[in-house]
């Protein structure tokens, strides 16, 4: 499972392209099939591709040779589902796809999705009114945007180059941010754009023995965390998420050696925040992960439900984790950088941060004064 070539652009993973015949006839679809100089066929709308046989999750690693180009028809613009009973950062979800070329162990998305192939949606146009529209209708809100929640914001990116749209639409709002969150290290889309600091890029980061085997087909940690100095010496602010933090043999030393490096490379100045999550997920996720990757062991371990029925870690195991990577965070970082709990409770907070985030005005009020 270890890593034997560089996969810091994940999108060559990508060997076919279908298309919905309705989609043909927009521009975007045709520049993106001449970017990627791949064979495509063209199906009828609203019709899978036919060429992935088996069943789903066993024909994954297939599926992700696919890529569908079709139509959102619902909406693309939605606020992050969480829970009632963790503390949840309140940003509004940009869905540009589904599924993605890379393949993490513990990604949530094996148990969420039903269909093995990669999914972009091509109308691009009306993704755009509705940001418009949403924005328009409520004035006075600040919207904090992530493309990240059901596929990676840049993976794709070499093929439909849809950075440069968002960003390029972001840089003349005054009240809203885009986070793109990747585990690749494709960004030359970005170079020379009118960003205004209205796009914050953002790399999931981890201990460097879960990078290499429990996340396949992803940039090694030296690339990503170079292609976040390159972000930063063109202006924009930086983001980095760890999470999920898991507990395995050596898990000190790791991520210390993580956070060592990512001080020593990229400016503590040009961070705005960094997110820290224990590992949790659906119980359906440990049959799945389980039977594609029999060779790892991050599921064998001792599990709580929580109140929002996913598998985490006893209380006691996250607060040991927590404290030691907040405490190297706050040793090596940036004051002024924002660190929060994604999806945890207030006595979590307390114990770990020694406040709750009521105290300084909400998790949302944190996060927007960063980059307001």
């Amino acid at each position: 499972m270890k890593k034997t070539r560089s996969w810091k652009d994940p999108s060559i993973y990508v060997q076919k392209i279908h298309v919905e015949q309705s989609c043909m006839e927009l521009d975007y679809t045709r520049e993106i099939l001449e970017r990627a100089k791949l064979p495509y066929t063209v199906i009828p709308d609203r019709e899978d591709p036919h060429e992935i046989s088996g069943e789903y999750p066993d024909n994954l690693n297939h599926g992700k040779h696919h890529l569908l180009l079709c139509r959102n028809r619902g909406h693309f613009f939605k606020p992050c589902p969480g829970t009632k009973e963790y503390r949840c950062c309140d940003y509004q979800v940009l869905n540009i796809g589904m599924n993605c070329p890379m393949d993490c162990v513990y990604c949530i998305l094996q148990a969420y999705l039903n269909k093995p192939w990669l999914t972009f949606f091509v109308n691009t146009d009306d993704l755009l009114d509705e940001m418009t529209s949403a924005f328009g209708a409520e004035p006075d809100r600040f919207f904090r945007i992530g493309t990240g929640e059901f596929t990676d914001s840049m993976a794709l990116d070499r093929i439909t180059c849809l950075s440069s749209r968002l960003v390029e639409f972001m840089a003349g709002q005054t009240k809203a941010v885009l986070e793109l969150k990747t585990k690749s290290a494709v960004i030359h889309n970005l170079k020379d754009l009118r960003h205004n600091g209205r796009t914050v890029l953002a790399w999931s980061l981890n201990s460097p023995p879960i990078m290499q085997m429990e996340e396949i087909r992803t940039a090694t940690l030296d690339e990503r965390l170079q292609a976040a100095r390159q972000c930063a010496d063109w202006g924009y602010k930086l983001a980095f998420h760890f999470d999920p933090i898991i507990d395995h043999p050596g898990w000190e030393q790791g991520y210390e050696t993580t956070i060592r490096k990512l001080f020593q490379v990229v400016p503590a100045e040009h961070i705005v925040w960094i997110s820290l999550g224990a590992l949790r997920y659906l119980p359906s996720l440990k049959t799945i992960g389980t039977r594609r990757f029999p060779g790892s062991r991050i599921f064998y371990q001792e599990f709580i439900e929580g109140l929002d029925n996913k598998k985490r870690y006893f209380r006691p195991r996250r607060v040991a984790l927590y404290k030691h990577i907040y405490a190297l965070l706050r040793k090596y970082g940036s004051a002024d950088t924002c660190i929060y709990f994604c999806m945890e409770s207030d006595e979590i907070w307390q114990e770990v941060m020694g406040y709750i985030p009521d105290d300084k005005g909400g998790i949302p009020v944190m996060l927007d004064r960063t980059v307001c």
